[in-house]
């Protein structure tokens, strides 16, 4: 029977970050504070001229560096950060991409579910015409007020990944649970900047969600939380993450296994989020990569349990077999390099980057030519946006604006 997944998948975050200590200094928290009760070290920050559009377009990039484009013939975006009401980010991608004009580009809204739900609709096409390719692109900028109780969970990036028949990397398996409620636990008006949240309730809803979909995934397969060797969690912050693998294991009455064995199963997933901060869409996928490429041990034949939440809310749970082939479509240097190439912000850089405003009333706006991989939204006219490739390395950074 033909298999179906990823076969290539690929991360990208901003070029600047900063240090979560300096951001409890500035609010007069201890040092440590943030690093304890989120289980996050550093947020990735944007500057000017890096978007969800410029970040899935540096991911997308490095995730078909191997693949023939013209199989593409369907890219779906997903994103709670649109940059339009109208049309969707995937266009923007798709044109800097290069991809062929025969191709259906989609963008996709529910909270951070949204990349499963695009997932799951491209397994489908995909079973139809094999001999295809997906492009699924999973990006956004998390950002709530400053000195909110929200902020210290900031961070943004993308995920790609190309999916396909007979896949290099995971295939994932029939079966799945899923719940729908209407909930109010967290939301982004059009008329707002930031995010509301009501962070406690948010916690709850994650955790009943995640004990409805274990069960219903449960009852449709019959696997149990010992057939799967790892789990990927959509994470807001690593902590939520911890506290809901402990659940799980007490709801499947899991005995005898040790605080370092189920540390084992989530931790090595939850390497560059603590490190990134939370990506909303592309958070439980970039913790697929930072488990396939942080654990050294050959993963192949090894069950991913995943489960997929999305505020308002939606949430899943499904698995996938890593295959034999996965370490040709991780791209492990490229996200090493990444992530230790950043430039570290000051608190005073970080909030010059934050209250940077985008006008709104059709005048032109150039930006500043801050680093931004390979591609850049070079100004905003007629209340249009201009996106551009740049000649720049990915892994030089200055926080300093280069000349225009």
């Amino acid at each position: 029977m033909t298999k179906f997944g990823i076969d290539s998948i690929a991360v990208y975050t901003s070029r600047y970050a900063m240090d979560l200590e300096l951001l409890a200094a500035a609010r007069g928290e201890k040092p440590g504070k943030y690093k304890k009760s989120l289980g996050q070290e550093v947020m990735s920050v944007p500057p000017p001229g890096e978007d969800i559009v410029t970040m899935a377009a540096n991911a997308g990039s490095q995730a078909i560096k191997d693949i023939d484009v013209k199989d593409i013939e369907l890219v779906l975006f997903a994103t709670e950060s649109g940059v339009d009401q109208s049309k969707a980010a995937g266009i923007y991608v798709h044109h800097l991409l290069g991809l062929p004009s025969r191709c259906r580009v989609l963008e996709l809204k529910q909270a951070c579910y949204s990349a499963t739900a695009g997932l799951q609709l491209a397994m489908s096409f995909l079973r139809e015409y094999p001999d295809k390719k997906v492009l699924l692109l999973a990006s956004d900028v998390a950002r709530y007020g400053l000195n909110t109780t929200g902020e210290s969970s900031q961070g943004c990036a993308a995920t790609a990944m190309v999916l396909s028949a007979n896949p290099r990397v995971i295939a994932f398996e029939p079966g799945y649970g899923v719940a729908t409620e209407n909930a109010m636990d967290f939301w982004r008006p059009n008329y707002l900047h930031e995010a509301l949240v009501e962070g406690k309730y948010s916690s709850k809803l994650y955790l009943s969600m995640l004990e409805k979909t274990w069960q219903a995934y449960l009852s449709i397969t019959g696997r149990e939380v010992q057939d799967h060797h790892y789990f990927c969690y959509h994470t807001p912050v690593p902590r939520l993450v911890e506290t809901a693998h402990q659940y799980l294991l007490k709801l499947n009455k899991v005995d005898g296994i040790s605080q370092e064995a189920s540390a084992l199963q989530v931790q090595p997933s939850l390497n560059y989020s603590r490190q990134i901060g939370n990506s909303y869409t592309a958070s439980m996928y970039v913790g697929l990569a930072s488990l396939l490429n942080n654990i050294q041990e050959d993963m192949s034949g090894k069950r991913i349990g995943f489960y997929s939440y999305g505020s308002g809310c939606v949430a899943e749970f499904f698995s996938g077999i890593i295959q034999s082939a996965y370490r040709e479509g991780i791209h492990q240097d490229y996200h090493t390099d990444l992530l230790s190439s950043r430039q570290m912000l000051t608190y005073e850089e970080y909030e010059d980057f934050y209250t940077f405003a985008y006008v709104e009333d059709g005048s032109q706006q150039v930006m500043p030519a801050y680093q931004t991989g390979q591609f850049c939204l070079t100004r905003l006219e007629q209340h249009k946006r201009i996106y551009e490739k740049v000649e720049s390395s990915i892994f030089s950074a200055s926080v300093s604006p280069a000349a225009a």
